[in-house]
């Protein structure tokens, strides 16, 4: 009996902990990038579409990074941001495919896109699937290398 009870209990702890990951699992990625280009295009800044998935440890640096970091207030002033979970490689993957984001080459992976939907850039070699090594610094002066000059 006891048995029968932990089961459910493991199965609801492995779901909250899921939930409480950097990407939202159940989200409408194209209605996000949707917004956010809308978003960009009133504010003047690009947009930054980040794809991950909650079992990256990389992608969860970058996330805090970009929150926490010394990147959180460049990201939060340069870019719309949008977080696109892509399972096991099986979610949201035709959207990385869409704007030349080749996910085998790891993941987090990005793409900047002007607020017309202009793809301005695209991590092409899994550039920050490497962000733990990178550490907060690393993250930080990749954004600034990669960050459109100007406002759009």
């Amino acid at each position: 009996m006891k048995r029968l009870l932990v089961i459910p209990v493991l199965l609801l702890a492995l779901a909250c902990h899921a939930a409480d990951g950097p990407y939202d699992e159940s989200a409408n990625a194209k209605g996000q990038i949707k917004q956010a280009l809308i978003d960009a295009k009133a504010a003047g800044v690009p947009v930054l579409v980040v794809f991950g998935a909650n079992w990256c440890g990389d992608c969860k640096v970058l996330d805090m990074a970009m929150k926490h970091g010394a990147s959180a207030p460049f990201v939060a002033r340069e870019f719309k941001v949008v977080k696109v979970d892509v399972g096991r490689f099986n979610h949201n993957v035709d959207i990385a495919q869409a704007y030349g984001v080749p996910l085998k080459n790891g993941i987090p992976a990005v793409v900047i896109l002007s607020p017309q939907s202009e793809v301005l850039y695209v991590t092409r070699a899994g550039e920050l699937a490497d962000a733990r090594s990178m550490g907060e610094n690393g993250i930080y002066e990749f954004l600034r290398k990669v960050t459109p000059p100007a406002k759009l």
